[in-house]
């Protein structure tokens, strides 16, 4: 299986080789990766802004806990979660499907108000928890999607979010970032690239009833 193989290769990558950028064609193939991603519902509530642009990243720098990565890389993925719940996004998304598959908006009704419902049962911190965990959902598509093209990726919660959010203009925009994910090419000189791969066996986290 290519797929193990690959997750194997992986690692977080601490230092990358800033002289080398991942090409357009691979970087069109992360985002379709990014946008296939399971989400909740499917309702996919978040953005993902990838910053190329250097002065941008070196504004990010200092509230990155000055890891180097964010500059290094060859692009920086921000990903950002909705930070309030709107009805709005709910009816956009069953217009969407209805429209894709071919069905009717009257015959999603009861599925759209089964949706709104059960997210309008949330408090804030409940809301942002859960939005949250819908990008770390997409991080994982885009982890593994590298892993497949031999890209280095370094997720990473080491950053000041309100500098990021007011850096980034996301607050005005009903968002904030929630994870990053520096993603390049691994630098020669990134001594932990060789160490080896430490995980529980596979007996303490599976149980088999």
């Amino acid at each position: 299986m290519r797929l193990l193989e690959s997750l194997k290769w992986r690692y977080a990558t601490k230092k990358f080789d800033s002289s080398r950028k991942v090409n357009e064609n691979d970087l069109e193939k992360l985002k379709e990766a990014v946008q296939l991603s399971v989400s909740s519902y499917g309702l996919q509530l978040y953005k993902v802004l990838v910053i190329s642009d250097k002065e941008t990243r070196e504004k990010l720098l200092p509230f990155s806990w000055g890891q180097s990565q964010v500059t290094e890389a060859s692009h920086l993925f921000v990903f950002c979660n909705y930070t309030e719940h709107r009805e709005e996004d709910v009816d956009a998304y069953i217009a969407s499907t209805a429209k894709i598959q071919g069905t009717t908006l009257e015959k999603l009704t009861s599925y759209r108000n089964f949706i709104k419902e059960s997210l309008s049962r949330m408090n804030w911190s409940e809301w942002q928890a859960w939005s949250e965990k819908q990008t770390y959902l997409a991080l994982s598509n885009l982890l593994t999607a590298c892993a497949e093209l031999k890209i280095d990726a370094c997720p990473m919660e080491g950053f000041d979010r309100e500098d990021y959010n007011k850096i980034l203009k996301l607050e005005e925009r009903g968002l904030s970032t929630s994870i990053i994910a520096p993603v390049g090419y691994r630098s020669a000189d990134d001594h932990t690239q060789f160490r080896k791969k430490v995980r529980k066996p596979i007996t303490e986290i599976f149980e088999m009833f």
